[in-house]
C-alpha cells in the first residue's frame, strides 16, 4: 500500500470511528485549542500519575477529519508518556509534516507525513498537538 494510501485509510478510519474520543472521568488536567481560520476545535482531558506521565488522554474534536485522526493517534500513542517523550514525538511530528520524511520511531503517526505537499492541511494535524504542549506546559507552570 502507497504511503498515501495508507494515509487516507488511517484518516478516514480514525475520523470515523476514533477509540479515544469522548470525557475522561477523573481528568487532572484540561485543554483546548482552535483554529479560527477552519473552524477546528479541540478538548482534551489528560490523567497523569505521580511521575508526570499521561496515563490517559481523550478528546473531543469538532473539525475536518485530519484533525479529528491526529487527535486520535496522539491519544493512542501519549498513554504512558512523560512531558519529555511526548515533546519529543511533537518535533518529530512536525519533521514529518513539514519534510516529508517521518522519523524512526513515529510509529503511525506518519501516516501524517505526506502533508508536506498540502501546507495549508498541516496546521488540521497538527492543532491537537499544540493542545496538548499548551495543557503539559500550563500544569509545569502551577
Amino acid at each position: 500500500m502507497a504511503q498515501d494510501d495508507l494515509y487516507r485509510t488511517v484518516v478516514l478510519e480514525r475520523a470515523r470511528t476514533p477509540r479515544y474520543a469522548g470525557p475522561l472521568a477523573g481528568a487532572q488536567l484540561h485543554g483546548e485549542g482552535s483554529n479560527p481560520l477552519c473552524g477546528d476545535r479541540v478538548k482534551l482531558q489528560a490523567g497523569v500519575d505521580a511521575q508526570g506521565r499521561v496515563t490517559a488522554l481523550r478528546h473531543e474534536t469538532r473539525g475536518c477529519a485530519i484533525c479529528a485522526a491526529s487527535a486520535d493517534l496522539m491519544a493512542e500513542r501519549v498513554a504512558g508518556q512523560d512531558s519529555a517523550r511526548i515533546s519529543q514525538m511533537h518535533a518529530e511530528l512536525v519533521t514529518a509534516v513539514e519534510t516529508g520524511i517521518a522519523p524512526e520511531g513515529l510509529g503511525e503517526l506518519s501516516v501524517f507525513a505526506p502533508l508536506h505537499r498540502h501546507r495549508s492541511r498541516i496546521r488540521c494535524a497538527m492543532l491537537p498537538w499544540s493542545a496538548l504542549i499548551g495543557m503539559l506546559n500550563d500544569d509545569k507552570d502551577r
